[in-house]
């Protein structure tokens, strides 16, 4: 019967779980094997006995029995015979030579294998042969007048004859009944045996399940149940407390590298402590910048704009009241110093709407884009009218952002469209909308001047401008204002390479539905 493992280093502290099994299974067959063997040998040694006692003893007895009445029905006829000389009365003697015969060739075989049975059986055949010769065959031979006088003359013979037949009968029937009740002692014997060595085999069974079991808890189950134990203990923080392994080799090795996986959480641990302790403390600084940003915006809103404003009214005073009276050097000067001031307010304004998106304007909710669209394209009205543009969309859906800041994206590209627009043909634009999986892609398709593909990545940055303020105005914050804004909303926005017919804007927001794109339609300049 296989041992539980032990938690303890010792001779058996490198076996493995595998070779528990294999042991512990290898010796609970060597016990069912040897309980089978005294098992097989209890049920073979019963059946012999019992075929033993079925097939000769009592076979024997029996035939044993009707040899005696055979001759005892012969020497019955014999004596009838010899007293009446009547020849029916030998009846009796012939049916029982015939049964004699019968009985011998049932009790032979049934003997055969036992010497004293069958040396009682050669004297039973030697007496009744004997008689046989002196009685039995000259009186039933012997005509009727002879027969008495044969059967009278021998009388005293004959009695003699058959009282030692009747006596090697007798022995040979208490002798076949003497083993007939001796096989019955035998088999009742064996069958307690069996009874008990079966009673014995099932408790040893029980005791074999129960020893495995108690194995399989304290080497297998009990170590699993203890380090699954502790392994939940640390996956719901306790990361301080150790994993120790007991129970074979293998678990043991399970548990360390559970350890050392617990080490090397804790360290990460640490690590992602002191992390987020410095993310903390830079969030700090970026809030504390963003509170100082929002104070440089009130400042530029309010205190810049003031004196900025102050500049701008006197110099377009003195372009007015001057202008034409002093020499046209003075005349480019206030040019100059009007057109710088104005410049220089229109972008502080546009710092001012790019530091507010996000901030600001921040009303997350369900917003038409068509509605949207068209007040954009409505602020545009002038300049649309101005150049000839023409302006087609899609159907545009509803989705979740801030409407002024979605107002200030479609403003912003569909300005950049109409103000790009090349000198030999009137502006073409069109907006498209298109939903894949969850994601609504709208393009923006002018056939303006293009931009070069080296300035595809620039245009989104602050500032950069690809011409100069002589050629198109403005301040180079409309399309990093679109960049900012699309990235708020969770989109992406960049310049399609592959269209070479001007220029095409590919922008991307989250869906609120999932919607069919409608055939264009045309909004009238």
């Amino acid at each position: 019967m296989t041992s539980k493992p032990s938690d303890s280093p010792g001779a058996f502290a490198g076996w493995t779980t595998r070779r528990w099994l294999r042991v512990g299974v290898t010796g609970a067959l060597v016990v069912l094997a040897v309980l089978g063997s005294l098992g097989g040998w209890a049920m073979w040694r019963t059946s012999q006995i019992t075929a033993s006692l079925v097939d000769r003893r009592t076979p024997a007895l029996v035939a044993s029995i009707r040899l005696e009445s055979a001759l005892v029905n012969q020497e019955t006829g014999i004596r009838g015979y010899g007293v009446s000389g009547r020849r029916d009365f030998l009846q009796p003697y012939t049916q029982g030579v015939a049964d004699e015969q019968t009985a011998l060739k049932l009790l032979r075989p049934v003997l055969s294998g036992d010497t004293q049975a069958l040396a009682d059986l050669a004297e039973v055949e030697r007496d009744a042969d004997a008689w046989q010769k002196r009685i039995g065959r000259p009186v039933a031979a012997a005509p009727p007048a002879q027969a008495a006088k044969i059967a009278e003359a021998r009388a005293d013979e004959g009695k003699a004859d058959f009282d030692a037949l009747r006596r090697a009968m007798a022995r040979q029937q208490a002798r076949l009944q003497d083993e007939r009740v001796a096989a019955t002692r035998e088999l009742r014997e064996a069958v307690n045996l069996r009874n008990w060595v079966f009673a014995v085999i099932g408790v040893v069974i029980v005791l074999v399940a129960v020893l495995v079991f108690e194995a399989l808890r304290r080497g297998v189950t009990g170590p699993l149940g203890r380090l699954g134990s502790a392994a939940r203990d640390v996956a719901q923080g306790g990361f301080d407390r150790s994993l120790v392994g007991t129970g074979p080799a293998d678990l043991r090795r399970l548990a360390a590298d559970v350890e050392s996986m617990r080490l090397r959480l804790v360290e990460e641990l640490r690590f992602s402590e002191g992390a987020r302790r410095l993310l903390d403390e830079q969030a700090e600084d970026l809030k504390r910048s963003n509170t100082e940003l929002e104070q440089f915006a009130y400042v530029a809103s309010h205190d810049l704009q003031e004196p900025l404003r102050k500049v701008s009214s006197f110099t377009q005073l003195l372009q007015r009241r001057y202008g034409g009276q002093l020499d046209a050097k003075a005349d480019q000067y206030i040019a100059f110093a009007v057109d710088g001031a104005n410049r220089m307010q229109i972008l502080i304004n546009d710092l001012l709407a790019f530091s507010r998106v996000g901030r600001v304007h921040n009303e997350q909710q369900t917003v038409d884009l068509e509605d949207v669209f068209a007040r954009a394209l409505d602020d545009l009205s002038v300049s649309v009218e101005e150049t000839g543009a023409a302006v087609t969309h899609d159907t545009l859906p509803t989705v979740v952002g801030d409407r002024t800041q979605l107002g200030m994206l479609w403003q912003n590209l569909l300005s950049n469209a109409v103000k790009f627009r090349s000198p030999d043909r009137p502006p073409r634009i069109h907006v498209g909308a298109v939903c894949d999986e969850g994601v609504w892609e709208f393009t923006v398709t002018d056939n303006g001047i293009g931009i070069a593909p080296e300035f595809r990545e620039k245009v989104f940055v602050l500032f950069q401008r690809l011409h100069t303020k002589d050629a198109y105005p403005g301040t180079g914050i409309g399309l990093a204002m679109c960049k900012k804004i699309v990235e708020f909303h969770g989109g992406t926005i960049r310049i399609d390479p592959d269209y070479r017919l001007g220029t095409r804007v590919v922008l991307t927001l989250p869906a609120l539905a999932a919607a069919t794109a409608a055939p264009d339609r045309e909004t009238q300049p």
